[in-house]
């Protein structure tokens, strides 16, 4: 089984891939590539990101990658992470950039004036480990508690037109969609592969996921 992870110049990309390395006892090869022929011919694909928006999605573009990302999550099981996950949405509001448009709705930035059940002022980035509440069955919800802690760093959230695609939820104070899914598609907004345990687990799960749900 091949596995690739998509390099288009931009995220946590060597930590992912030794992430995801680690977790393979099942003998797939696991390759960071930026070949769009090597992304569609894969057999499962995860797609990090790290960093703007606007600059993700212009280094996407820049490599070829944008329609071969486009192909793969209509065929194939599907892991997207952070603006990774986010690239799937039709547009964003940092720097009014539109997305893939894989999934219907818009990725928006978090308030400037939150405040936690005390009053106390919330910081933009949402930033430190965070708890995440499942709210479907999953297949990658395997050996994962529900409200296990997640390790986030972002200032902007999904914000799905369909709200059937949200799959698990946490609270910065409100509950936001945390992650998204569909069909062969899986999508977070914390980085698994600074979860530790249970964002090791999450990938595990998703290298003997057969992309059903």
């Amino acid at each position: 089984m091949k596995v690739a992870v998509i390099d288009y110049g931009m995220g946590n990309l060597h930590s992912v891939l030794k992430s995801v390395q680690s977790v393979n006892d099942i003998g797939a090869d696991i390759f960071l590539t930026s070949d769009p022929e090597r992304v569609v011919t894969a057999d499962k694909v995860v797609f990090p990101g790290q960093g703007a928006m606007p600059d993700c999605m212009r280094e996407l573009n820049a490599h070829g990658l944008a329609e071969a990302v486009r192909e793969t999550t209509q065929t194939k099981p599907f892991f997207g992470i952070c603006v990774g996950a986010q690239l799937l949405f039709e547009r964003s509001e940092e720097g009014n950039t539109p997305g893939l448009g894989i999934f219907k709705g818009e990725v928006k930035r978090f308030a400037a004036n939150l405040r936690d059940a005390h009053g106390e002022r919330l910081k933009v980035p949402h930033m430190g480990w965070n708890r995440v509440f499942q709210t479907v069955a999953h297949p990658l919800f395997a050996g994962i508690e529900d409200g296990e802690r997640f390790y986030f760093v972002h200032s902007y959230h999904f914000a799905p037109q369909d709200p059937q695609l949200t799959l698990a939820q946490s609270e910065y104070p409100d509950r936001f969609s945390c992650i998204v899914g569909r069909g062969n598609i899986f999508a977070t907004q914390f980085h698994t592969e600074k979860s530790h345990r249970a964002g090791l687990q999450m990938m595990k799960n998703f290298l003997a996921w057969d992309g059903t749900v």
